[in-house]
């Protein structure tokens, strides 16, 4: 109901952060909605991130009560009235991704990016077609649950009592009970193996890895609950894996999801 996009505001804000200085992406819900809800909900949007614009606008989700070329469509019409500058989709198929691209195209308009969920334990989107899809597009993966929701940074290893005070759904999502956590170790251990050598977190290494063995397809948005988790995000870019390191991430991890 508009108040993240306040309280992101708010933050930018007292910061002193110049509208324009900083890339700003929000999204239009669609389910139990048609497209026409697209323009009727923008100005909402607005006022809620005000001062701030709309860099990028995804559709959430591809189960909108209207079809994608009529969404489209409606998100065109709001980039040339310059409310939003450009256009994302979320979770959608490389057929979805394709059409909504396709439809765009013919407005003059790129498909800026599909937010997808991509980790070292969750690759489904090299096999699917998205990614291929999408480097042939040029459309940017926005990687979502780039560490798993904290599997890939290794704590639940270290301690997996800490793996009972998630939700229940998160833990059957991530695989956190005694097997998955497992499973997953062996993975865990390698990355653990490159971060010693570089002296940062397995966290920063395998977001370096997310962002860097696709070469640009793909960017990163982790979460965080504290501000060490945010610092931490931010420094993942500040060291350069070796193209050994990279494959032996890699094969880590195949051997895991190829299962």
């Amino acid at each position: 109901k508009g108040r993240s996009e306040q309280t992101l505001s708010a933050a930018l804000s007292s910061l002193s952060v110049k509208p324009g200085s900083v890339v700003v992406a929000t999204k239009w819900f669609p389910v139990f909605r048609t497209s026409r809800s697209i323009a009727g909900t923008i100005d909402t949007r607005l006022a809620c991130l005000s001062p701030y614009p709309i860099d990028l606008y995804q559709i959430h989700q591809p189960v909108s009560f209207s079809p994608i070329p009529e969404q489209m469509k409606e998100m065109a019409k709001l980039l040339k009235a310059r409310k939003i500058r450009s256009v994302g989709v979320s979770n959608f198929s490389a057929k979805q991704m394709t059409l909504a691209h396709d439809v765009l195209a013919s407005e003059g308009i790129e498909l800026a990016s599909n937010q997808m969920r991509f980790n070292l334990l969750d690759r489904s989107i090299e096999k699917n077609g998205v990614l291929a899809a999408a480097k042939s597009l040029g459309v940017t993966i926005i990687a979502y649950s780039p560490l798993a929701q904290g599997v890939l940074t290794g704590r639940f290893h270290e301690d997996p009592q800490a793996a009972r005070k998630v939700s229940t759904m998160r833990r059957m999502i991530n695989r956190l009970g005694p097997a998955g956590l497992e499973r997953s170790r062996p993975l865990v251990d390698a990355l653990r193996l490159v971060a010693r050598s570089h002296g940062v977190s397995v966290a920063q290494v395998a977001l370096n890895w997310e962002v860097t063995f696709h070469g640009d397809t793909v960017v990163a948005i982790p979460g965080g609950s504290k501000p060490a988790h945010a610092e931490q995000s931010a420094g993942a870019m500040g060291f350069t894996l070796a193209a050994a390191e990279l494959s032996a991430i890699d094969e880590a991890s195949r051997k895991i999801t190829a299962r």
